[in-house]
């Protein structure tokens, strides 16, 4: 649950939608207790009930997104059978990914819906929706009555049976005593896992994670944590809105034609539109949930709660008032999203805060004038390391930038700043510092990079290139293919560049990287292939006057994200499926992991090619350099200690992911976790990308990174390669944004 409410505010600023994220981050919370099981139960009425209903704003909605999709979608793809079953099959997945809470009788009930809800969308018709998340309501309750009733019941450790984790492998219930028999392990899985974590915390192997009450925790029982946690997690299942539900449904519908196009409401546009801009107003700290908790993750350096020095991280938020003599508001139990919007709000007003301190002392209020908040991490990062040594025995000097997201403030642009924050000015700005150090070569990661404006990867590209086509784009209803060029004249880094890229790299990071490689501008170092985003987003209002033109001040309903064209690169290649590959492959765990790259969602544009633009060749990459170069690399990757037991690492995880179910025998349990160590260090390198974490750290990997750019700036001056003197560029405008 922790890591999926981080992926819901990590989303913003990736090229997944936020809606998606928020889909997951309730999947989640619903697959975390999913079938505890004391005794067999009963089954349901045949009848769909609960609470939720559609509202006549929501059936408004379905049918504005029902005209909107088969019109604007680039695929045209009209809402038939086919839309129906996959809309189907999403919305089902994101309810229950696990198949933990639907009996297959439930199934059977859906599925005489499963080829009408395009039709039921263009009649506004959203019954199905609230009636099987309805259901889910119904099993989820019984689901957790039971597994209170088995948590007070001896666990038997010692019997060798497995728990199935392939999704492949796993089937609805058939039965009860199936039912039961799944959730039964489930419990007994999460037991293992809970007693596990325990011993690594109290023995100090969880070091990074050492806080206070982490500690204290580690000390509990792991019956009472589950049974507060079961507790608390339906208490916040429970808290859904219709409103939530609405999202849920139409991001499944939505993801019928692509995995990018997405349902927004008002709120979560808005968050949208404050965090790809870097700007959000509040107490500058990172929270997470934890067991009914909102926890303080960290504080943000240099916002309020930093400059205030009294909320530190492994703080428990536990009750929020507003202004300085509001009634403090219990937010136990709440969920994560509602704790955040108590505590947001304009600069200049004062929040208080209830607040369990994590070094154990007494709970106590602090009080916080908000202010706005510089996401700093989320910017573009720099530093400088001396590498090597040049023929007169002085170090080459490497200049590195870490780049998180394609950002732009819309809000700024909008307002008519005419200096918005964006990555092109401040990647300008670290660039002019470099040359005025005389680096002699630049390495631009964008390792962890999912994306964002497209106008900024191809302005960015400009800072790299006199003149030129960055990206071909195919429009919807339109099979000419455009080429967006670099908007200025001028060239800020002339000299040798490093792009790293990885599987995370995903839709402008492409753009980038892919103009680089064809232009053969700079070599591309990292992942076998980046994650194979070729397609671009535009975000539109939904408003009334489509099928009522009399209102001329509509209401606000919500925002559809949807994918209107297809990129290409200058050579005519797409990213998509395929990715950017690299030219130099270093050895990482993130090219293994699974579930990751664009070909591994459901319902992906194919991949297609179109002509190649007109572009110019610098010739500073060539087959001849590539293969000196990955020659050296291969030799010091194989004397290097790090690599090599990095590889192990990879052969672990490879490993682990292919396995099909998880031993329930605590003695056979704990023997695989302690040989399958890797697993550990996917959720470090997932969370690094999942929080943006951009502090640039000099470590093995950025070690040989550099060593290849060393190898690359040298083989350049040997090939007498004459860089030009940088120039300044042209003024031009920041006007077009795509997501």
């Amino acid at each position: 649950m922790t890591t999926m409410k981080r992926i819901f505010h990590k989303e913003l600023k990736n090229h997944w939608s936020l809606l998606i994220a928020a889909v997951l981050m309730i999947a989640s919370a619903m697959s975390q207790i999913a079938c505890n099981a004391a005794t067999i139960p009963q089954e349901g009425n045949s009848a769909i009930g609960g609470n939720l209903a559609p509202t006549r704003t929501d059936n408004l909605i379905a049918r504005l997104i029902s005209i909107d999709l088969p019109r604007r979608h680039i695929s045209k793809h009209p809402l038939d059978a086919e839309f129906s079953k996959r809309a189907f099959s999403l919305y089902l997945k994101a309810l229950d990914p696990m198949k933990y809470y639907f009996n297959q009788s439930d199934i059977d009930e859906f599925a005489q819906n499963e080829t009408q809800l395009g039709e039921q969308l263009k009649s506004g018709n959203l019954q199905f929706a609230f009636d099987v998340f309805n259901r889910y309501l119904k099993r989820f309750d019984e689901r957790t009555a039971i597994a209170e009733e088995l948590l007070k019941s001896q666990q038997d450790f010692t019997v060798n049976e497995s728990f199935v984790v392939d999704k492949e492998m796993l089937t609805y219930p058939k039965s009860k005593e199936e039912a039961f028999d799944r959730c039964r392990k489930k419990i007994k899985f999460d037991i293992l896992v809970l007693m596990a974590e325990n011993r690594d915390m109290l023995s100090g192997k969880n070091k990074e994670d050492e806080t206070h009450s982490a500690l204290e925790k580690a000390k509990e029982d792991p019956i009472q944590r589950l049974e507060r946690r079961y507790e608390s997690t339906k208490k916040r299942i429970h808290q859904t809105t219709g409103d939530e539900v609405l999202e849920i449904y139409l991001s499944s519908v939505t993801g019928a034609y692509d995995p990018h196009s997405s349902y927004m409401s008002q709120k979560s546009f808005d968050n949208f539109r404050k965090t790809i801009g870097l700007n959000l107003e509040g107490i500058g700290a990172l929270l997470q949930g934890e067991d009914g908790l909102t926890l303080v993750k960290s504080v943000i350096p240099g916002g309020p709660a930093d400059k205030d020095g009294r909320l530190k991280s492994g703080d428990k938020i536990i009750g929020v008032g507003q202004g300085a003599d509001g009634e403090i508001e219990e937010v136990v139990d709440w969920r994560l999203n509602d704790v955040v919007e108590k505590i947001r709000g304009k600069s200049g007003t004062t929040v208080r805060l209830e607040v369990i301190p994590d070094d154990g002392s007494d709970k106590k209020i602090i009080d916080i004038v908000r202010a706005k908040v510089d996401l700093k991490d989320s910017e573009a990062q720099a530093e400088t390391f001396e590498v090597g040594k040049n023929a007169d025995g002085t170090p080459y000097l490497v200049g590195v930038i870490d780049l998180p997201s394609f950002y732009f403030d819309m809000e700024a642009a909008e307002r008519g700043d005419r200096n918005p924050k964006s990555t092109t000015v401040d990647v300008r700005a670290i660039l002019e510092k470099f040359n005025e150090k005389k680096v002699d070569v630049v390495v631009l990661r964008l390792s962890k990079n999912g994306g964002g404006s497209l106008q900024e990867a191809i302005m960015l590209t400009g800072l790299f290139i006199e003149s030129g086509p960055v990206v071909q784009l195919k429009q919807i209803g339109d099979e000419r293919v455009r080429a967006q060029f670099d908007p200025d004249s001028g060239v800020t880094w002339t000299g040798p560049l490093v792009v790293v890229t990885s599987k995370f790299s995903a839709s402008a990071s492409e753009i980038f990287a892919g103009a680089i490689r064809d232009y053969k501008r700079g070599l591309v170092v990292g992942d076998s292939r980046t994650h194979g985003k070729g397609s671009v987003q535009t975000v539109q209002p939904l408003s009334e006057p489509r099928l009522f033109t009399s209102l001329t001040n509509p209401p606000e309903y919500g925002t559809l994200k949807l994918t209107i064209q297809q990129y290409y690169l200058p050579a005519g290649t797409s990213p998509q499926i395929k990715g950017v590959p690299s030219d130099v492959v270093l050895p990482s765990l993130t090219d293994y992991m699974k579930d990751i790259s664009e070909s591994d969602l459901d319902y992906p544009l194919n991949y297609d090619e179109v002509p190649p633009s007109k572009y110019p060749d610098f010739g500073y990459v060539s087959p001849q350099i590539v293969e000196v170069l990955k020659k050296l690399s291969a030799e010091r990757v194989v004397a290097s200690e790090d690599f090599q037991r990095n590889e192990k690492n990879i052969k672990t995880y490879t490993e682990i992911k292919d396995r099909k179910e998880i031993p329930l025998n605590e003695k056979t349990f704990n023997a695989e976790r302690e040989r399958f160590n890797t697993d550990k260090e996917e959720r470090k390198q997932l969370e690094d990308v999942i929080n943006n974490n951009s502090k640039i750290k000099r470590d093995y990997y950025l070690d040989e990174v550099m060593n290849v750019a060393i190898d690359y700036a040298q083989l350049l001056n040997e090939a007498g390669v004459n860089f030009p003197k940088p120039s300044v560029p042209s003024k031009r405008s920041n006007s077009l944004f795509f997501f």
